[in-house]
């Protein structure tokens, strides 16, 4: 076994994942990468957390399918021996607001379902036995889609909804040995929403949310690497939390306009 801490995160090829691949392996971490589509940037993030001192490993999966999961916790547990932490980050959506309903069929339900959702289980499931050896931690990416009724789909919404649900119930499942918490962020500012939507309508997206949200900003990645990799490293008496990183969306906009008004 290895003396050096690990972790595997999910979808770290880039954004949110690459970027706290990167925080871990400079703490001293040794870390997985996980990517199903973007090896080049997967490559590259492999890149960066070797060069800050981490023994690597880049593993192409499907976290829908169980034994893609199973096999990343395998690659994990055979090279270093142990696992103290796992960041579920991988994650689906499709552009398809209550407007748009009939854009949403079956098909694209039970897909997003199965990576967002299933595969957080999946992943968990197999990564559990080694968690408890090490008193790890789990940290779920989440969204405020989850816990205010908002977002870019309705599947989206309800699989992340489900995953506030599942966090909950395995920080009770799995306590005391490993600590569950979700990291909920609002919008950040990562290529997958200009992906998703274009680059004039995001920046539109953009300038409208840090118009009527509190705080007035939108995430970065680093915001959320920075709570994801917190909750790992320290928060040592956090359990059951689902963390809201949204510049306070989810106090409305009526308090940030009375204060305007008043100043």
């Amino acid at each position: 076994m290895t003396a050096r801490k690990t972790a595997i995160i999910t979808g770290s090829a880039t954004g949110v994942g690459a970027v706290t691949a990167l925080m871990l392996a400079k703490r001293g971490y040794d870390v997985l990468i996980n990517y199903s589509k973007s090896e080049h940037e997967a490559k590259e993030t492999e890149r960066t957390c070797r060069e800050a001192g981490a023994d690597t490993l880049c593993v192409r999966a499907d976290v829908a399918e169980d034994a893609d999961c199973r096999a990343l916790v395998s690659a994990a547990a055979e090279r270093w021996g142990r696992l103290d932490a796992l960041v579920n980050n991988a994650g689906m959506t499709t552009f398809a607001g209550s407007a748009n309903w009939d854009a949403l069929d079956a098909e694209i339900f039970q897909r997003i379902f199965a990576v967002n959702l299933l595969g957080t289980f999946q992943m968990i499931r197999a990564a559990a036995p080694h968690l408890k050896t090490t008193r790890g931690s789990i940290v779920n990416v989440s969204s405020i889609a989850g816990a205010l009724g908002i977002g870019s789909s309705v599947p989206y919404v309800a699989s992340k909804g489900a995953i506030n649900s599942l966090t909950l119930h395995l920080a009770r499942a799995l306590a005391p040995e490993v600590r569950v918490n979700a990291v909920c962020p609002g919008m950040i500012t990562t290529r997958w929403f200009v992906d998703g939507v274009g680059q004039e309508a995001y920046e539109k997206l953009k300038a409208h949310y840090e118009s009527v949200t509190p705080l007035a900003t939108a995430c970065t990645a680093e915001d959320v690497a920075e709570a994801i990799v917190w909750l790992i490293e320290g928060a040592r008496t956090m359990t059951g939390e689902l963390l809201l990183l949204d510049s306070g969306t989810h106090l409305g906009t009526f308090g940030r306009a009375v204060v305007q008004q008043k100043t």
